[in-house]
């Protein structure tokens, strides 16, 4: 276990649409790496940074067309290598988008692939073995090409998979078990590009789908997990310090599959959406834990998060997300109080936490917006970083039609600018947290986590780290619990009284306490 993430806060960074250091209207390497004292100063000591591979961005970069080139409208290898090396003597760690389970159709492995006659990456993708041949439970792009077969895609029409073998083989005549030595090639393709990045100076990887890999295969997907198994004995063995977190949101198995950490995503019915996410499917009514209307059920988190905390606990760490790229922004359904006090709790908990770029200052969701590389209803939240109030928002010199999505033109837009004097701004108020958690070992990746106080449909809710108590009430009614502590603050959003073995919090609080 690299020991740098025990106390990892990482920045989420969309490269496209943070800084545009040339006027082209599309950020690029060069204005992160201007902008990495600004990131530093919000207290994060990592970055990952989305897909910066040569693309033809039919899904914003994640459909690679050479995984060993950065695209040139983000600048070039030199490029990024100087910025890993710039974020090094910062004190930044840099994670790139590692996308395993698919290429673009105009890869290089891919066009060897389609031809007609075999070579050695005819085996690299999947194609069954006549183009009359296309099972329904598959998703097959067919007759395109001169290879007599259809191939098999993961995603868009451009992203066909590749083949790491199948778990239960139904179709004898194409499909290939994991063991094969084709697709034991594949692995070691994978292995080969990552000893590439690593080589030239970045931290590890974030995985894209990273459960996506063997085909026909449920469950704890044993044989994805051997694969993952393999690659973290490469970097156990070559790249010690290296970590790998995965797009995964199953903790148990890709922990023991090999990540360090696994993402806490939005998917239904789970704990991450109970807390900023549920919302009635008829009206639409807000029904999340941290929503104020006080509609959300503690509990059920609890019953999800504490298991697989359990489970992983000493093995590997959980990773809150304020966002990410393929989520709407908390602003969507939240106001800035409610997405302040939500970010807050992010960085509390146990595990190594994500800030998605912008939510340090409250960027809202942007509805109406044509799709943009694949975006479709994502783009709203890969709208461009909000610096100040100059063209662009401080984010590009280009005229407005060159820009890769437009600016927030809202006139309450808010800014970095406008938030660095107000101390009680989201983005100071994130600032304090994050420091908070960085002086405090009670806080980081590896503390404890008590549950102190949680009841069915009821608030506050109230837990334990090491010497910390952390009290939140989202809601908008004064909330009180039994409280058999003597504490003092360390932090506060509203207003919250211990007293006589209660605890009241005034509506939309949130307390940091320390035991005496």
């Amino acid at each position: 276990m690299p020991n740098w993430l025990k106390n990892a806060v990482f920045y989420e960074i969309y490269p496209q649409t943070f800084y545009d250091s040339n006027g082209d209207g599309i950020g690029d390497i060069q204005g992160i790496e201007s902008k990495l004292d600004y990131v530093k100063s919000l207290g994060c000591n990592a970055i990952w940074l989305n897909p910066i591979y040569d693309s033809p961005f039919m899904d914003a970069g994640y459909d690679v067309r050479n995984y060993y080139k950065v695209a040139e409208r983000y600048g070039t290898n030199d490029d990024l290598k100087h910025l890993f090396e710039t974020a090094h003597e910062k004190g930044i760690r840099i994670l790139l988008d590692l996308v395993p389970g698919h290429t673009s159709d105009q890869n290089e492995w891919f066009l060897n692939s389609k031809k007609a006659e075999k070579n050695q990456y005819s085996n690299r993708y999947i194609w069954t073995d006549s183009v009359w041949e296309a099972p329904p439970q598959y998703k097959f792009i067919c007759g395109v090409t001169d290879r007599d077969g259809n191939y098999l895609v993961n995603f868009f029409s451009s992203q066909p998979a590749l083949n790491y073998g199948f778990n239960n083989i139904s179709h004898p005549a194409w499909q290939l078990p994991p063991t094969h030595p084709d697709c034991q090639a594949t692995v070691e393709a994978l292995k080969d590009i990552m000893r590439f990045w690593l080589d030239m100076g970045c931290d590890g990887f974030r995985v894209d789908m990273a459960d996506s890999l063997v085909k026909n295969e449920d469950g704890e997907k044993p044989e994805t997990c051997k694969i993952w198994r393999n690659v973290r004995e490469m970097l156990d063995r070559e790249y010690p310090e290296a970590a790998i977190i995965s797009e995964w949101c199953n903790p148990k198995v890709a922990i023991g599959a090999g990540f360090h950490s696994d993402f806490y995503l939005d998917h239904d019915n789970n704990g991450y959406r109970l807390l900023f996410r549920e919302k009635d499917r008829q009206t639409g009514e807000c029904q999340a834990i941290f929503g104020k209307n006080g509609k959300g059920d503690i509990t059920r988190f609890l019953e999800e998060y504490t298991d697989d905390l359990k489970a992983t606990k000493g093995k590997g760490y959980i990773s809150f997300i304020t966002c990410n790229h393929d989520t709407p922004r908390m602003t969507k359904m939240f106001t800035p109080l409610e997405a302040k006090i939500a970010y807050s709790f992010v960085f509390l908990m146990p595990g190594v936490p994500f800030l998605y770029y912008g939510d340090e200052i409250g960027m809202r969701f942007i509805d109406g917006l044509n799709s943009k590389e694949g975006g479709y209803s994502r783009t709203g939240t890969r709208t461009p970083m909000q610096w100040d109030d100059s063209k662009n928002h401080g984010f590009s010199d280009a005229d407005e039609e060159l820009l890769y999505l437009p600016v927030d033109h809202s006139a309450d837009a808010p800014t970095v600018a406008s938030q660095e004097s107000d101390p009680a701004s989201i983005l100071n108020t994130i600032r304090k947290v994050i420091a908070i958690r960085k002086e405090n070992e009670d806080l980081q990746s590896d503390g404890d986590f008590e549950v102190v106080y949680a009841k069915k449909n009821t608030y506050p809710f109230i837990f334990k780290r090491g010497q910390f108590l952390i009290a939140v009430n989202p809601s908008d009614k004064e909330q009180t619990a039994p409280f058999d502590f003597e504490c003092e603050p360390v932090f506060t959003i509203g207003k919250i009284c211990a007293a006589k073995k209660e605890l009241t919090m005034l509506p939309q609080s949130l307390g940091l306490l320390k035991i005496k």
